[in-house]
């Protein structure tokens, strides 16, 4: 079996972002942790759609470095940043359960995550997801493009072009690109 190069890897991601946005004509996005795969995923989207709103789920837990890079990179990408937030704030959601992240962090993953997530999903018909294969069991199967249904119904063309990527191919991305990374990798 022949090994597939990151410029082949590079080819193919493009190739189907061109696709996605040539065959459906809905409202896109783009979700970002401002990790190396979601920088990865967004410059390759941003070449195709400078403008795409690249949503940023604004947990309130974190780190400080994490929203400085954020602000930089939204400013060197000229990033269309939109933040999705809980509906409760975190010293809210505190003082009624108290410390859920620690407690129970199901309950505090959907107050903070999931619910945030789904409602932003809503005004848009394309997903686009740097999930990778990689990553976990759970995602060994993962398709480039999938189907996802909102919990209200709504459905989105889930697109993720980096879903055969290693994480070796993403830092070498990035590095050719040469796009920074969150310094909290260094520590």
């Amino acid at each position: 079996m022949a090994t597939v190069t990151l410029d082949q890897k590079i080819d193919s991601a493009r190739a189907l972002i061109l696709r996605v946005f040539a065959e459906n004509g809905g409202p896109a996005c783009v979700t970002s942790s401002f990790q190396t795969e979601c920088m990865a995923l967004v410059d390759l989207v941003i070449e195709r759609q400078p403008s795409i709103p690249v949503l940023f789920l604004d947990t309130g837990y974190h780190f400080p470095e994490t929203y400085i890079y954020r602000d930089q990179m939204t400013e060197l990408m000229h990033l269309n940043l939109v933040n999705l937030a809980a509906k409760m704030s975190v010293v809210e959601q505190e003082s009624r359960f108290g410390i859920l992240n620690q407690t129970a962090p199901d309950q505090c993953c959907g107050i903070r995550k999931v619910e945030p997530l789904f409602r932003g999903l809503g005004d848009y018909d394309i997903w686009f997801a740097a999930l990778r294969r990689e990553q976990s069991a759970t995602r060994a199967n993962l398709q480039p493009v999938d189907r996802f249904k909102l919990p209200t119904g709504h459905q989105l063309l889930k697109v993720s072009p980096l879903a055969d990527w290693t994480n070796a191919d993403v830092w070498a991305y990035l590095k050719r690109r040469g796009i920074p990374v969150l310094p909290l990798y260094d520590r």
